[in-house]
C-alpha cells in the first residue's frame, strides 16, 4: 500500500504548467530524488506532497495514521526562544512520550498483571521506537555537534544567521523521525563534513525521503530513484544519478536533433560520474582491507598504526613531474596570516598561484576561506606577512552578486552600449544565441533583474563574468542557486577556460571536475596544498580518522588491562633516538618544504637546475621516512 498517492493531479499558476493530469505513488522508506530545472516546479511539488498547496484537480490520497514533515527554503520558528528551549518545545510529543512511559512503568510496578497499563506501555513502546528516541537527549547532542550548532543552545534563535537557522530546522526534523519527510535543498548552508553525516544518517534512516538537490554525489548517494519534474509531467527513474544520466540519454537519441548538445552534455556527465563512482568504491574497499589487516597486526606492533597514517599522507604529495617553468605568476604569498579575534584562521601560508591553476578552497564553515579570497582580491588586508600581485585583470564572482545593476534589463547589461551583439571567446555573437545558453528565453532580454528569481539572477552573473577578459577567475560559491542543468553549463565554461581559477565550494561532484588542486583549510590554521581529487582528500581524512578511532580503542583497551606490561629497558641508541630524532626530523620537513617551493619558483631551479633539486627532495623524503620509522618503532617501545 502506498503512503501517498497522486491521481491525474494538476497544478498552474497562470500559464506555468506545473503538472498536468499526472500520476505518481510514494511507498515505504523509498528515497526520492526530484530533479529539474528552476522553474519547473519541484518545490511547489514537494508542497503539493506536503499538503500546503491545493491540486486544481485531479486527487491526493495519504495514508492514515502516517506523519509527514518538510525542510521548506525557509525556516519559521519562534524567535523569541533559545534553541534549547525551541528544540524541547518541538519535541513535545516525544518528551511527554517519553515521560508518561516513565509513569505507567511506576505504576507497573505496584500492579503487575494490569492489562490496561500493560496495553497502553506496549503502544507508548511502539511509539518511541518508531521515533527513535529512547536516548532524545544523546541524539540532540549528537545531532547539533555534528552540525555545529552546540555553541548556539543557550542562544536566542533571533540572533542565529539564516544559515544557522535552517540547520536547527534540519536537526528538528531528523530528531522527530516522522515516516515521511520532505527536503528542500537540505545542503545548502552545510559544509562536506555536515553533509557526509547527513547522508550517513539518511541512508541508515526507514523515513521516506523525497527530496531535491543540486549535490549530485549527494543524489547518487541517498536516491532509490530520481523523479524529474519537467513540462508539467513527472518521469520516474529507477536508480541514483548515474542511472538517470544513462536512462535520459537514451531517451534523447529517439528524439529530433534539436536535442543533440544536451545528449552529448549528458553523455560526458555520465561517463564522468561512472568513473568518479567506480574510483570511489575501489579505494573505499582498499581502505577496509588495510584498516582490517592493520587491526590484526596493530596489537603486535603498534608502530603499524603510525606508518599506515604517514603513507596516506605522502600520497598527496607533489608531482614533481608538472611542468611549472613556463607558467606565469599571478599571485605571491609569503607567510600571510589571518585571526578574527582570538580564531586563527590561517597562519603562515605561503604560495605561488600560476596561470592556468584550478584552485579548490576547501574546509569547513568558518574556517576562513572566503576572507581568503577577500586578502587575495586586497577588499581585506592579512595580519602579517606579503602578498605579491602580478599585473593581472581579476573577474570575481561572489555570493552577493555584486556584479549586477538590479535597475537594468538583461540586454541593456550584456549590450550597455546599444545593439544586440556580445563578444564572447573572440566570437560576436547575438544576445539572445548567448543567453539560451544559459537556459533564458527570448521574452527575458526586456526584463529588468530586479523581478528574477535568485537562480536566475546568479545565471545572468555568471554569463556576464564569461563576457569579459580575465587572467584569473575568483569564485565563492558559484553552484548555490544554481540546478544542475545550470551547473553542467557552468561547468563546460570553467573547463574550456584559459585562464587560472580560484573558487570556493561545498559541491565535491564540482571540485573533482574543476580543480587540479585543493587548497584544504585545517586546524590550527593550517592549509595544506593537495594535488589529489577532493573525494580522495576526504576519503583519505576518512581513513585517517577510523585509523585514529581504532588506535584509541587500543590504547583504552591496554589501559583498562589486568596485566601489568613492563617496558624494555631502552639501549643507549635508543635513548639517543628519542632525544635527537624529533629536531632532525623537523630540519628535515622544512627542507623539504624549501625545496618544493624551489621547484615552483623558476628563479630557483634555472639557477640550480630543476633535476638536481628533485634529486635533492626525493634524498629528502627518504631519509625523513627513515628517520620516522625509528622514530615512531622506539616511541612504540618505550
Amino acid at each position: 500500500m502506498a503512503l501517498i498517492d497522486l491521481i491525474d493531479a494538476s497544478k498552474r499558476f497562470d500559464e506555468k504548467i506545473i503538472l498536468n493530469e499526472a500520476n505518481f505513488s510514494i511507498h515505504e522508506s523509498e528515497k526520492i530524488a526530484i530533479i529539474g530545472k528552476n522553474g519547473q516546479g519541484k518545490s511547489t511539488f514537494l508542497k503539493i506532497i506536503f499538503g500546503k498547496l491545493p491540486l486544481d484537480s485531479g486527487r491526493i490520497i495519504r495514508q492514515n495514521g502516517k506523519t509527514i514533515a518538510m525542510l521548506s527554503q525557509q525556516v519559521n520558528f519562534e524567535i523569541n526562544l533559545s534553541v534549547n528551549e525551541l528544540i524541547h518545545k518541538e519535541l513535545k510529543e516525544i518528551y511527554d512520550t517519553l515521560k508518561e512511559y516513565e509513569n505507567l512503568q511506576d505504576q507497573l510496578s505496584k500492579d503487575p498483571y494490569n492489562k490496561v497499563l500493560l496495553k497502553r506501555i506496549d503502544e507508548l513502546m511502539n511509539l518511541i521506537d518508531s521515533k527513535d528516541a529512547w536516548n532524545i537527549d544523546q541524539k540532540i547532542y549528537g545531532i547539533l555537534n555534528e552540525f555545529k550548532l552546540l555553541e548556539f543552545k543557550d542562544q536566542m534563535v533571533s540572533s542565529l544567521s539564516g544559515g544557522e537557522i535552517r540547520r536547527v530546522g534540519l536537526c528538528i526534523l531528523l530528531l522527530k523521525n516522522p515516516d515521511i519527510l520532505l527536503l528542500d535543498e537540505p545542503t545548502n548552508h552545510l559544509d562536506v563534513y555536515m553533509t557526509s553525516f547527513l547522508e550517513d544518517m539518511l541512508k541508515k534512516s526507514k523515513m521516506c525521503i523525497i527530496f531535491i538537490s543540486h549535490d549530485r554525489y549527494f543524489i547518487e548517494e541517498i536516491a532509490h530513484k530520481c523523479v524529474e519534474v519537467e513540462n508539467g509531467c513527472i518521469n520516474v527513474f529507477e536508480g541514483g544519478y548515474t542511472n538517470y544520466l544513462e536512462k535520459k540519454s537514451q531517451i534523447l537519441q529517439s528524439l529530433s536533433k534539436s536535442y543533440e548538445n544536451l545528449l552529448k552534455q549528458l553523455k560526458n556527465e555520465e561517463e564522468w560520474l561512472k568513473r568518479g563512482v567506480k574510483a570511489r568504491l575501489k579505494r573505499n574497499q582498499g581502505r577496509k582491507e588495510r584498516i582490517l589487516k592493520m587491526r590484526e597486526e596493530a596489537k603486535k606492533n603498534p608502530g603499524i598504526i603510525n606508518r599506515l597514517k604517514l603513507e596516506i599522507k605522502r600520497a598527496t604529495q607533489i608531482n614533481l613531474n608538472q611542468n611549472l617553468n613556463r607558467k606565469k605568476m599571478l599571485f605571491e604569498l609569503d607567510n600571510i596570516s589571518k585571526s578574527i579575534g582570538k580564531k586563527v584562521l590561517f597562519k603562515d601560508f605561503s604560495t605561488r598561484i600560476l596561470q592556468n591553476e584550478r584552485i579548490a578552497i576547501v574546509g569547513k564553515n568558518g574556517c576562513g576561506k572566503s576572507t581568503f579570497l577577500k586578502i587575495l582580491l586586497d577588499q581585506v588586508s592579512s595580519d602579517s606577512g606579503k602578498i605579491k600581485r602580478g599585473d593581472i585583470k581579476i573577474g570575481y564572482f561572489d555570493q552577493a552578486r555584486t556584479l549586477l545593476n538590479s535597475d537594468k534589463t538583461l540586454i541593456e547589461i550584456f549590450c550597455p552600449n546599444g545593439g544586440d551583439r556580445v563578444l564572447v571567446k573572440d566570437k560576436n555573437i547575438h544576445i539572445y544565441g548567448y543567453l539560451k545558453q544559459f537556459l533564458f528565453p527570448k521574452e527575458f532580454l526586456d526584463k529588468p533583474v530586479s523581478v528574477l528569481s535568485g537562480g536566475e539572477k546568479n545565471r545572468v552573473a555568471l554569463a556576464l563574468l564569461f563576457t569579459k577578459e580575465y587572467d584569473v577567475l575568483i569564485l565563492d560559491e558559484p553552484t548555490n542557486d544554481l540546478d544542475i542543468s545550470t551547473i553542467n553549463i557552468l561547468e563546460e565554461y570553467l573547463l574550456d577556460y584559459k585562464g587560472a581559477i580560484l573558487f570556493v565550494s561545498h559541491d565535491r561532484y564540482f571540485v573533482d571536475k574543476i580543480a587540479n588542486k585543493i587548497y584544504a583549510f585545517e586546524k590550527n590554521g593550517k592549509i595544506n596544498i593537495e594535488h589529489i581529487t577532493y573525494t580522495e582528500y576526504l576519503d583519505n581524512e576518512r581513513e585517517i580518522s577510523e585509523i585514529e578511532q581504532y588506535e584509541n580503542e587500543l590504547k583504552k583497551e591496554n589501559s583498562n588491562s589486568n596485566k601489568e606490561k613492563t617496558s624494555k629497558k631502552l639501549s643507549y641508541k635508543e635513548n639517543e633516538i628519542l632525544k635527537t630524532y624529533p629536531d632532525k626530523i623537523e630540519i628535515l620537513e622544512k627542507e623539504i618544504n624549501r625545496l618544493q617551493n624551489s621547484l615552483s619558483n623558476p628563479e630557483f631551479y634555472k639557477e640550480i637546475g630543476i633535476e638536481k633539486l628533485s634529486k635533492e627532495l626525493i634524498q629528502a623524503q627518504n631519509e625523513l621516512k627513515i628517520l620516522e620509522e625509528d622514530y615512531f618503532r622506539v616511541l612504540e617501545k618505550s
